[in-house]
């Protein structure tokens, strides 16, 4: 592991897909940037969209396409990582076709090419991981300490719960290898707009040992930036749903506070989610 790992804040957002991890990475990672920081956001979904709104509406190649094309040892590190707003480094894993393959694999073929070239460095990586945690190769930024710092993302619906309750299972696991560094960040609520939803979301997090990092709650804002093919803290730097950004890009630096989660039993979350129904 490079020494300079201990000095970066590495983080992954994970959560039900669907739920928002994208919008919420690339507005944490524009804020960021502005912030001061050097930023490398890796988007771990075949998709290839986590890093779209940062680079203007450009899909930009994946490394696993470049690898499919040209081979390990003709792709460079100017292949796969392009820098977007405000100087926020860019890269997709990308995923097999369609069909045939593991989706893991791209994340451990990045993972590779990014050590190779040194590139997995600087004030903060954004891990975009995709939805459940569904196999080991989307558990690898935890499992081989590449993602120190977990944050959830959900909204106060019960499956999206369910799923975050799922991660908490899969770090509590990967916490008891002897040198694991992974660790439960946070919750991040992007909200849904329900009654009682960041009270309800408040209440998971105390139970599986966390806390609310922020809520975020619905504006057409965020669909009105990426229609734009920008995020909200480049479109609407003055509107309220950039400022919750900034305040939870802050609140991220500041965070030392990391624990083991609790995961709670699905008779549990369900009796929960009904309390506040």
């Amino acid at each position: 592991m490079p020494t300079n790992w201990i000095m970066m804040k590495q983080i992954a957002l994970y959560g039900k897909g669907g739920i928002g991890k994208s919008t919420t990475a690339a507005n944490l990672s524009a804020a960021l940037s502005l912030q001061g920081q050097n930023v490398l956001q890796i988007g771990c979904d075949p998709k290839r969209d986590s890093t779209r709104m940062l680079m203007h509406g450009s899909f930009i190649p994946t490394v696993m396409d470049l690898v499919r094309e040209r081979g390990d040892m003709q792709v460079t590190l100017e292949d796969i990582v392009h820098k977007g707003f405000n100087h926020v480094r860019c890269v997709e894993a990308g995923g097999p076709e369609p069909g045939v393959g593991c989706a893991g694999r791209g994340i451990i073929a990045t993972f590779k090419l990014l050590e190779k070239f040194g590139a997995l460095s600087g004030d903060v990586i954004v891990y975009d991981v995709l939805g459940d945690v569904v196999c080991g190769g989307f558990a690898m930024p935890m499992r081989e300490g590449y993602a120190q710092e977990i944050y959830l993302v959900t909204s106060g619906e019960l499956m999206s719960l369910y799923a975050a309750n799922n991660i908490c299972k899969a770090i509590k696991r990967l916490s008891q290898r002897t040198k694991s560094t992974c660790r439960l960040a946070g919750v991040i609520c992007n909200a849904k707009n329900q009654p009682r939803e960041e009270e309800l979301v408040g209440e998971f997090a105390r139970r599986v040992n966390s806390t609310l990092v922020q809520f975020i709650p619905r504006d057409r804002i965020v669909q009105i930036a990426e229609l734009h093919k920008q995020t909200v803290i480049e479109y609407a730097p003055d509107s309220p749903q950039a400022e919750r950004y900034r305040t939870l890009a802050s609140r991220v630096m500041e965070n030392v506070s990391f624990t083991i989660p609790a995961p709670i039993e699905i008779d549990e979350l369900e009796s929960l989610a009904l309390e506040y129904f």
